[in-house]
């Protein structure tokens, strides 16, 4: 993948504090764990809220965070004047996301002006370092130029 390059320098701190702010990002414990133009890492560790009945990470927490990583790789790459939307995301559960932590990565595949389109995987990350994946997909990100990235002032 050829190398992409942020249209705002403070790319970065601007990412990191989008992410801050998503209530659900709290809610479940994810964080971002590696951040560069066109690339996002996003790190969940399973704690008892965030898992389904077989002790398994749920896999509607393996979707939330992949859906950030993607739209965060995507957002890295866009002016400083506009906020990103996810336009629809198609995920493919591999294998049970069934490690301490797992980490959501997602690359951007195609940048245009409106529509980006990022290719995600996420793995389980064995006690032994290993990584074994667990979901692939891809998602169109939209770029709304000219909105601010904070929540509406009421």
């Amino acid at each position: 993948m050829p190398s992409l390059t942020a249209q705002d320098p403070n790319f970065e701190a601007r990412c990191r504090d989008s992410f801050n702010r998503q209530p659900a990002m709290h809610l479940i414990g994810a964080t971002i764990s590696r951040l560069e133009p066109g690339f996002c890492e996003v790190e969940l560790i399973r704690r008892p809220e965030v898992t389904q009945q077989h002790g398994f990470v749920h896999g509607g927490m393996v979707g939330m965070i992949a859906d950030s990583a993607a739209g965060y790789a995507a957002y890295s790459l866009f002016p400083a004047d506009a906020t990103v939307l996810t336009v629809e995301y198609k995920l493919n559960l591999l294998a049970p996301a069934n490690a301490d932590r797992l980490l959501a990565r997602s690359q951007v595949s195609k940048f245009g002006r409106t529509l980006t389109i990022c290719s995600m995987d996420v793995v389980a990350v064995q006690a032994d370092g290993r990584e074994l994946a667990c979901a692939t997909g891809l998602a169109t990100l939209m770029c709304l130029l000219g909105r601010p990235d904070a929540p509406p002032q009421k």
